[in-house]
């Protein structure tokens, strides 16, 4: 089994918790994460593992066992049931651990019913700090069962499998009123605008449909960890910015599949290829961050008259610019570049993500590689 690093984060938040909630997309390790800490299981989905609990609830509600629930949007009483429990022994901490997908229903009850009781752990797909293999997972995606722990003939069939599944019963499931045929149109469309700047009334023309229905579905994909919509910067500058946000998928294999990519192609002759590598890194920059439960926030800056950067956070330690590039030799004119859009925009960090070999470092400006950067070695 490969080891999580949100392994310490989550049992952190069950030393502090009376429950938490660890969310993902489907097949990304809850379960094996969860069943990983010992306790009793049951996976909601199933009728017969309801009556089980239901059965045995007085022996599982016991203060000092954890009991883990799979797919707790499955049995929405649950939620209820689970804030009583908990008011009994407030003091108790790490009793109860929550698995899903984000689903209305599960939102719903973790809002209403145990606000304030439960603590909420995202886990994302395997990532470079937690396999060390960084083309593979850059080609493939970080799903266990997609082909990054070395099974290369799971791509590109698992993915195309899992969106499959996502349009024609995931995602009706928990609300999008579009039928399968007009979702996988809408995600191959999404995948082909990956790095882009979001045009709704673009993307509602292309599919026949206006540009609120459209922004209405894509919160449906950004709620099951298929995409992610990154805001820009608002600064207070004399300029013109760019006011939509940016449109990633975060699985860098998912995008692959749906772009209809194959390995044997060879993936720097692609097109998109900037463009992939680009959210690739900005989701391990994220993986690796929220791993280690900080809080920040991220945007990107783009100006009308061509001033940009590809990803600003904020965090406790102040504001860092990053900029990244597919190049093993990167310009002095970027790397100058990317020192005055930084100053614009008050970051004293700067950093420029290539794929440099040794890292170039100074007091507020790095030049670096992914792993590097994330303190990772490759394998």
């Amino acid at each position: 089994m490969v080891l999580r690093v949100l392994e310490t984060l989550l049992r952190k938040r069950l030393g502090a918790f009376p429950a938490v909630a660890l969310l993902g997309p489907r097949q990304c390790g809850k379960t094996t994460l969860a069943r990983s800490l010992g306790g009793s299981y049951f996976n909601l989905e199933a009728p017969e593992e309801r009556t089980r609990l239901d059965a045995t609830w007085p022996g599982i509600m016991a203060p000092g066992a954890l009991a883990i629930f799979d797919e707790a949007q499955y049995w929405p009483e649950l939620f209820g049931r689970l804030r009583g429990e908990i008011d009994k022994h407030r003091k108790k901490n790490g009793r109860f651990l929550l698995l899903g997908s984000v689903a209305p229903s599960l939102i719903r009850g973790i809002s209403e019913s145990l606000a304030g009781r439960m603590a909420v752990v995202d886990l994302s797909p395997l990532g470079l700090q937690e396999t060390g293999r960084l083309e593979t997972l850059w080609a493939c995606g970080g799903f266990p069962d997609g082909g990054v722990l070395g099974s290369p003939r799971a791509y590109p069939v698992w993915q195309e499998s899992y969106l499959r599944a996502m349009a024609e019963r995931d995602l009706p499931v928990w609300g999008l009123p579009a039928k399968p045929g007009l979702t996988e149109r809408l995600l191959r469309m999404t995948a082909a605008e990956h790095g882009g700047i979001l045009n709704l009334s673009k993307l509602g023309q292309s599919l026949g449909l206006s540009r609120h229905t459209v922004e209405s579905y894509l919160d449906y994909l950004q709620g099951a960890y298929l995409i992610r919509r990154l805001p820009p910067l608002h600064a207070n500058l004399r300029k013109r910015l760019v006011k939509a946000p940016r449109l990633y998928w975060r699985d860098s294999g998912l995008l692959h599949a749906l772009l209809r990519f194959e390995p044997t192609a060879g993936i720097f002759s692609q097109p998109w290829v900037g463009a992939s590598w680009e959210g690739f890194v900005i989701e391990e920059i994220f993986k690796a961050r929220q791993a280690r439960g900080e809080s920040f926030e991220a945007h990107f800056f783009r100006s009308h008259d061509g001033w940009e950067v590809d990803l600003v956070i904020d965090d406790a330690q102040g504001r860092e610019a990053v900029e990244i590039k597919l190049t093993s030799a990167p310009d002095p004119k970027e790397i100058q570049r990317l020192g005055l859009v930084a100053d614009m925009i008050g970051a004293k960090r700067k950093t420029l993500i290539c794929r440099i070999e040794d890292p170039i470092r100074s007091e507020e400006f790095q030049v670096t590689n992914l792993s590097a950067y994330l303190g990772t070695r490759l394998t």
